[in-house]
């Protein structure tokens, strides 16, 4: 272990101080190539330009450029020509910046590499949905196809499984690609495709040549990909377990639900390029929803036309593919949720009702209640010495480095068997790093005192972890400063149902507004993404596996990563049923039944236990089964989101190309508009207290019973006025879309964010859309 140490924090501290952004071989001014994504506008023609073709105008378009001598067929790494055009290629900044300016080109920008935003859990969304409304909705005929990109697939997990499954659906025109390690016989009639890419390192060699031959499987090396798979659409598995913890049924949304897997993803992370080649592939294959746990860093938020994920999202929902993606880790600070254009469908992440708890146990015979996971081997039968890590300094270290676990901040022979106690005032230094600093110095285990994460189990393997409250912690360091000989024990993990209250936000769940714009409410909604237990690839690491004991099939995994396929399994009920619904059909009937209240009844609260805010949580967390008759939906179609680039900023000429037929921008195109986009939830980015009411427009369109009549009722902070003009709308057989305003006057409210709700109601159905308006 000692000498795998070193290694492991550099990797740590790299990670930490160079996230997976724009990485470049060479300096911004250096003549070395580097991978450039080409971004050419709709591809309107579909399936009917070839390959060849694509491939062909591509070589032209970089021959009309360039001046070097090599082949240019070389520096071609992907071409995109199905659902959009485009492609990636090495390039010197000089080159990419002729390309910029060529009339058939909407962008140009770096090749990005992007972050992995890395059971029980269905269980939980269903509390309140009866067996027999589930049972009633699977709709075998109507298989629902999942794209899932990331990094890749084990087809031996048994949450793969096709029994039970028909025959795979004839319109479906994927690949189940072969590798050495991966035959066509691995996929079946759960995973009916799965694709892998030549993901090639960032370096050049100099030439600006590099080889774009596919290496690699589409077997997953990683486990996120298995993990995120089996989430959204994986085969029930009955006594599915983590070395025996959280055992129950580990399964997907709906058994007769399709994995078709695209491979974009290694541990470093995953190149923008190739996701784009993915999500292409992806809707050219037939799937009916794309789920992608990826994206940009919050701290660098690309342009729309320059972020990958948003620019295939976009050319998907243009062809009646859904797109979700997970809003990122980067939580509890605001602006930094990511996926955020409006035609991508962005989940937060929550608890669900279910704690891991790893007590602590004194000598004193107090017991605390921790957070972990752990396959600790101790027992309650025997204590060993307790110490606080700022009283085992190594020469020469500042207590504070030490009391916080930094690498070489601690004197092993004064820890080693023992149990260190560790606190958490370094951001540097993550749960990780700590627990390698402290099993290195050959401690028993380890007590972390920390708000940070609370709530959120860290995997420790076999090595005795538990993470206690500030509250617990000074009662802990009370003991060991009172105590001639202190003492302690820390127990295995065990797991705590029923908890209340559920589900609140986890903490590391991206917050909004978003970066780019403030009119359009993000996160969309909210779904479970702590302790999440799903398919893994069986992994062998040192101190992972108990003693005399496999690897397990399955782990437990936290991050808006796990929410996502949640989402996407949740998009793929209601898409079984109404087969027919567009994507924002389906994101629509999802926010607007969403649950705002916790199994508590009370309004939902995030890991401070104060009111969760839509910046947090959306409109709620999804309800499926609910969703299924929703009464009314929006529909936002792709002329809305044109306009939306339109308002946003991009010239006609970029739009147009964005287009598959003429569209032409409003003439009053400015970015306070956006808020009129025809969306299930209503943000006013800036709403003067000195200035007149915002009215802004919403159509909706009847799902529900022919004649309906609707009544609008309001939920709105004190100070701040919302009118609905109509208050009452009407359907009829030939009158299945209304349209109104609703008008917002701060001139008495707080200022800065006020939320609320416009809820409309037939009696039967209720319509909830949460709006977020800054009065300022």
């Amino acid at each position: 272990m000692a000498s795998l140490l070193p290694l492991l924090l550099l990797q740590s501290f790299l990670f930490l101080s160079l996230p997976w952004l724009f990485i470049s071989s060479a300096t911004s001014s250096g003549p070395i190539p580097q991978r450039y994504v080409v971004y050419m506008g709709s591809s309107s023609n579909g399936d009917r330009e070839d390959v060849e073709a694509a491939e062909l105008s591509h070589l032209q378009l970089l021959s009309s450029i360039s001046s070097r001598q090599e082949s240019q067929n070389m520096s071609l790494q992907h071409h995109y020509f199905h659902a959009f055009r485009g492609f990636s290629a090495m390039l010197t900044e000089s080159e990419a910046s002729r390309l910029s300016g060529h009339e058939k080109v909407l962008s140009v920008f770096p090749d990005p590499v992007l972050q992995l935003h890395t059971t029980r859990s269905w269980d939980f969304l269903e509390v309140g949905s009866s067996e027999q409304a589930r049972s009633q909705y699977h709709h075998p005929s109507n298989d629902v196809i999942i794209g899932i990109i990331d990094t890749g697939i084990w087809p031996e997990s048994p949450s793969i499984s096709d029994e039970g499954v028909d025959e795979v659906p004839p319109r479906w025109k994927g690949t189940c690609m072969e590798a050495s390690d991966f035959m066509k016989s691995n996929c079946n009639r759960k995973l009916i495709g799965a694709r892998y890419y030549g993901i090639q390192s960032s370096s050049s060699n100099g030439t600006g040549t590099e080889s774009t031959k596919a290496s690699g499987s589409p077997r997953d090396s990683v486990g996120h990909g298995t993990h995120t798979a089996s989430t959204a659409g994986g085969a029930p598995v009955a006594d599915a377990s983590y070395y025996g913890l959280v055992k129950g049924t580990a399964r997907g949304s709906l058994t007769s639900t399709r994995i078709a897997t695209y491979k974009a993803c290694t541990e470093e992370g995953c190149s923008g390029s190739v996701i784009l080649k993915a999500m292409d592939d992806a809707i050219r294959d037939g799937v009916d929803i794309i789920s992608i746990s990826i994206g940009l860093s919050s701290i660098f938020q690309a342009d729309y036309l320059q972020d990958p994920i948003a620019i295939g999202a976009f050319h998907a929902e243009q062809m009646g593919v859904l797109v979700v993606c997970s809003g990122g880790n980067d939580g509890p600070d605001p602006y930094t949720v990511v996926n955020t254009a409006p035609w991508i469908f962005t989940a937060a992440a929550s608890s669900i009702d279910r704690d891991l708890q790893s007590a602590v146990i004194l000598g004193n015979g107090r017991t605390f209640k921790g957070s972990a996971i752990n396959l600790s081997n101790l027992t309650r039968s025997k204590k060993y010495p307790l110490v606080y890590a700022k009283n085992a300094a190594a020469n020469f270290t500042p207590a504070d480095e030490a009391r916080n676990c930094l690498p070489g901040s601690i004197d092993r022979t004064k820890v080693a068997g023992k149990i260190v106690v560790c606190a958490d005032a370094n951001a540097m230094a993550t749960r990780t790093i700590k627990k390698l600093v402290v099993e290195d110095a050959k401690a028993k285990g380890m007590i972390l005192i920390s708000e940070n994460q609370n709530g959120v189990p860290f995997d420790s393997g076999v090595f005795p972890f538990t993470q206690v409250d500030n509250v617990a912690g000074y009662k802990i360091l009370k003991y060991i400063s009172s105590a001639k000989y202190p003492t302690a024990t820390i127990l295995e993990t065990t797991a705590v149902s029923d908890q209340k209250p559920a589900p609140i936000v986890a903490i590391f769940s991206s917050r909004g507004p978003g970066e780019l714009t403030e009119n359009i409410l993000k996160p969309d909604i909210m779904a479970p993404g702590v302790a999440i237990l799903a398919a893994d690839i069986p992994k062998n690491d040192p101190g992972k596996v108990p003693f005399g004991k496999k690897p397990s099939r399955f782990s437990i995994k936290s991050g808006t990563s796990m929410a996502c396929p949640h989402v996407s399994g949740a998009a793929a009920i209601i898409k079984s049923v109404h087969r027919g619904w567009s994507p924002s059909m389906i994101r629509s009937a999802l926010m607007t039944t969403a649950t705002f209240v916790n199994n508590e009844g009370k309004p939902l609260t995030n890991s401070s236990k104060s009111l969760a805010s839509p910046h947090e949580i959306g409109v709620g967390e999804i309800s499926p089964y609910r969703a299924l008759h929703p009464g009314l939906v929006f529909e936002t179609t792709t002329k809305d989101y044109l306009k939306f680039l339109c308002y946003f900023g991009y010239s006609q000429k970029k739009v147009s190309s964005m287009a598959s037929s003429k569209f032409r921008c409003p003439e009053n195109s400015v970015s306070g508009l956006i808020s009129d986009v025809n969306y299930p939830s209503i943000s006013i980015g800036n709403l003067s207290r000195h200035g007149s009411a915002r009215a802004v427009a919403r159509t909706v369109t009847n799902v529900g019973p022919a004649n309906s009549t609707y009544v609008a009722s309001v939920d709105s902070p004190i100070g701040l006025t919302v009118k609905v003009n109509p208050s009452t709308i009407y359907f009829r057989q030939n009158a299945r879309r209304v349209s109104y305003n609703v008008s917002f006057d701060g001139k008495e409210a707080p200022r800065g964010y006020n939320f609320g709700s416009l809820t409309w109601s037939d009696g039967r159905h209720s319509v909830r859309t949460v709006f977020a308006v800054n009065v300022e």
